[in-house]
């Protein structure tokens, strides 16, 4: 008698389909089974679509490190912090207003609904103090829902000191963490010539941080083409060195020559756009050398420090 097929039914998946032995497209490591495959677990793959934001909150959640953004929900006031104290994923303070934290990994695959439901615990909350998920949201209001979708004026700060508001005042634990987390900072400016671009003091080295909107391929093939006309660089002797994916989006990281500094970049910046903005006008085929840069920028993965 033939040896039935140890394919169990539900290992069977559509085309298009992450398969339950596969990597988690979340980037963890893990097969999607054990991962965002499991019971409770939802994989999705641009959470702040649709967000005027949204390009914004993704450098906040990955690589900004002290900053905030109000946010209006309702008759509330809420801050959206890059890090609160802790790394708490929300806190009511004595005031009644809402702080949100976008660096917290609930690991339930749609952190947009993950920040919903802290949100909605938070304001279903009259007593101060730390809030946050155990179990996974399931089904539910996601940002997109509960927020007014208008961009937000991010500030950023040099610090953690803005956790010292009146609430804070002689809080030891506070205090404990804004001195660890201050040890950790990276200086960083957000550019004002130009949406989501940061530059990064990494202490070796200065980078530009740039989170761009357009969809992966078609925002590869542009840069190839800029590459291969030798258009790619910020400023003299800076380097496109890569690109990191968060989030749906793409990241295009350059390395800076030492001590350039955030105010010089806003110029170049500027123009680098308006090059970008033409190159992803063009639609003719790739040249075989704007094939060979396709190849290697699709290769060239940042990992973040």
């Amino acid at each position: 008698m033939a040896k039935k097929s140890r394919t169990k039914a539900r290992d069977r998946v559509s085309e298009g389909e992450v398969g339950p032995r596969e990597p988690c497209p979340c980037g963890s490591g893990r097969r999607y089974k054990a991962c965002h495959g499991s019971s409770g677990g939802v994989f999705v793959a641009r959470p702040f679509k649709g967000l005027a934001a949204e390009r914004d909150l993704v450098a906040l959640r990955e690589f900004v490190p002290s900053a905030t953004a109000p946010l209006e929900v309702g008759d509330r006031t809420v801050l959206l912090g890059s890090l609160l104290p802790m790394a708490a994923p929300a806190m009511v303070r004595d005031s009644g207003e809402i702080w949100l934290g976008l660096q917290v990994r609930h690991a339930f695959g749609d952190p947009s609904r993950d920040l919903g439901a802290v949100l909605e615990k938070a304001l279903d909350t009259a007593e101060p103090g730390v809030v946050g998920l155990v179990d996974p949201p399931g089904p539910g209001a996601r940002l997109q829902d509960l927020v007014t979708n208008e961009p937000t004026e991010v500030t950023v700060h040099e610090s953690f000191e803005w956790w010292l508001d009146d609430d804070a005042e002689g809080d030891q634990a506070t205090a404990g963490a804004l001195e660890q987390a201050n040890t950790a900072i990276a200086p960083t400016t957000r550019l004002v010539s130009v949406e989501a671009a940061y530059w990064v003091d990494a202490g070796s080295k200065e980078h530009l941080r740039w989170v761009l909107p357009q969809e992966e391929q078609v925002l590869l093939e542009a840069f190839a083409r800029l590459h291969a006309a030798g258009e790619d660089s910020i400023i003299e002797d800076s380097k496109l060195v890569g690109m990191f994916r968060a989030h749906g989006l793409l990241t295009p990281v350059w390395d800076l020559p030492p001590g350039t500094g955030a105010d010089a970049l806003e110029a170049p910046a500027a123009a680098f756009h308006g090059r970008i903005d033409a190159a992803l006008m063009v639609h003719d085929e790739l040249t075989s050398e704007e094939r060979a840069a396709l190849s290697m920028l699709a290769n060239h993965q940042v990992t973040l420090r």
